[in-house]
């Protein structure tokens, strides 16, 4: 199957609310065979479309967020390029001014990612939203993380230690496809083996520059070890401090939940106990109900009974104002 080809029915699949991706893809994968003799080679492009994974939830999330919410994307595109290039340069002052635009940018892309997925049927968990954060994170931090999220197509969530590129392997649907996402332009100039990548294009690990590395244009002498050191600390500390806003976020959402589970379950028992008391009273009024039916019945014979014998005491007197003598 041409690569176009699945690119496209691809794009069409991983834009599609989440509930609908199987359904979806099966039909497009029928599509393919619709009104065709069947040959091996249409039965292999219907299999490469029926072959195509279902994302994961937050991986669905961040695909909204490419085909409906392009602009966060870019943004966060446009801030990693500045990141790596301070990275690369160990701009310690540059990277701590780009690490608090880059935390704005992150909560205002999960709130976009939140508000996205509810318009097309799904609303996203506090644990799903971490895992976006993380993975939009990652994006910042690594060129091929970026073109893997714009793409559209992503079908896991992504990690970055901040150090080492993030592992693609698996993570994108037709990797080697255009996606709708493409950055509008760098606010740096980003380094020669990061412009040479197609926008949208997953880069191979032989094209993905490590954060550690000093850009090759740059003649500047190599930094010293404690200079070094420092931008290193200088990302751990950003790394600590959004992890630890990530535990207080998530500690949070924990009591609420706890609390809700807490009133849940003594209404669950307040309604218990009612439904008790009320089989009870159904029990005893069912009892009634027959004793009362038994006695209605006994009585209606009674009374027909003496209804009975009334007739037959009438019909004697009668006879007997009628016989002479009597």
């Amino acid at each position: 199957m041409a690569d176009r080809e699945l690119a496209g029915i691809a794009a069409q699949l991983y834009a599609q609310p989440f509930d609908n991706f199987v359904a979806a893809r099966t039909a497009a994968a029928k599509a393919l065979l619709a009104g065709q003799t069947p040959t091996p080679e249409l039965r292999a492009r219907a299999a490469n479309v029926r072959a195509l994974p279902k994302p994961s939830v937050t991986a669905w999330a961040v695909n909204m967020l490419a085909w409906h919410r392009p602009e966060a994307l870019r943004d966060l595109a446009q801030l990693g390029l500045a990141m790596r290039a301070a990275q690369a340069a160990l701009d310690a002052a540059t990277l701590r001014g780009l690490a608090g635009e880059r935390r704005k940018l992150l909560a205002g892309a999960v709130g976009a990612a939140r508000a996205v997925a509810e318009q097309h049927g799904r609303k996203i968990s506090g644990t799903v939203a971490t895992e976006v954060e993380q993975t939009l994170r990652a994006a910042t931090a690594d060129e091929g993380a970026a073109a893997a999220v714009r793409s559209g197509r992503l079908l896991r969530a992504l990690t970055a230690d901040g150090v080492d590129v993030v592992e693609l392997k698996g993570a994108v649907a037709v990797p080697d496809s255009p996606g709708p996402a493409t950055p509008a332009g760098p606010r740096v100039p980003p380094a020669a083996s990061e412009a040479a990548a197609p926008p949208g294009r997953v880069p191979s690990p032989a094209d993905r520059p490590r954060l550690r590395a000093v850009g090759q244009e740059r003649p500047a002498p190599s930094p010293s070890a404690r200079e070094r050191a420092l931008a290193a600390l200088e990302q751990a500390s950003e790394a600590s401090r959004s992890s630890a806003a990530e535990a207080d976020l998530a500690a949070a959402e924990l009591g609420e939940a706890t609390a809700a589970a807490e009133t849940l379950a003594q209404e669950s028992a307040a309604l218990r106990e009612q439904l008790a008391h009320a089989e009870t009273g159904l029990r005893q009024a069912r009892k009634r109900l027959d004793q009362a039916t038994a006695a209605a019945r006994q009585a209606a014979r009674a009374a027909d009974k003496d209804r009975r014998r009334e007739d037959l005491a009438r019909e004697r007197v009668l006879r007997l104002g009628n016989t002479p003598g009597g």
